[in-house]
């Protein structure tokens, strides 16, 4: 019998499919921080200040326990460039904000923003947090007042810092995960 070989093509297109699934764990130790792995991919992450939750609130600081898909990338155009993703792709504007108030009927979507309002999660920065943002199905289908909103993977915090409920990472790393994620990746916390 022969061996089986592999060619450099094919292990080139494996590399280059969406990833089926990511699954993001809290360290053993400090709930405020994380793993995430993916096939061989193994990045350190920040979670929220409530560490990861079933039952997330809306202002509990957790990070929500459950499996979701990325649904598009929010991106800082006049920072970076286009990055390669499989994944639909928004440039943010001085607009984009984020509805975080349960008693309004745009509760956790985004909106848009008088540039002087300081309602709502503002999406375009001084710091650079979210100059790129992997908006996830998290409340979405259906939404509920107060279970939650805008929670999504994005840029980290100088050493890690803990986030208000989202999953954040270098920018190397999310560049490199921007690559690999698809529509269809299911994205498993807890």
């Amino acid at each position: 019998m022969g061996s089986l070989v592999i060619s450099d093509t094919y292990r080139t297109s494996l590399r280059d499919r969406p990833l089926s699934a990511i699954r993001i764990r809290a360290a053993a130790g400090n709930p405020l921080r994380g793993w995430l792995a993916a096939d061989r991919l193994i990045l350190p992450v920040a979670l929220g200040r409530g560490g990861i939750k079933a039952n997330k609130r809306e202002g509990d600081g957790a990070t929500p326990r459950g499996t979701f898909h990325p649904l598009r990338l929010w991106w800082r155009a006049d920072r970076h460039p286009r990055p390669r993703t499989l994944l639909p792709v928004r440039a943010i504007t001085p607009t984009d904000g984020w509805c975080e108030d349960p008693a309004d009927r745009h509760y956790n979507q985004p909106v848009r923003l008088a540039r002087d309002s300081g309602a709502g999660d503002r999406l375009r920065r001084d710091d650079h947090l979210y100059d790129f943002i992997i908006e996830i199905d998290q409340n979405t289908r259906p939404r509920i007042a107060g279970r939650g909103s805008a929670v999504f993977l994005h840029l980290a915090r100088p050493q890690f810092a803990p986030t208000a409920g989202c999953v954040a990472m270098t920018r190397p790393a999310m560049l490199h995960l921007l690559t690999r994620i698809g529509p269809r990746t299911k994205i498993v916390i807890g």
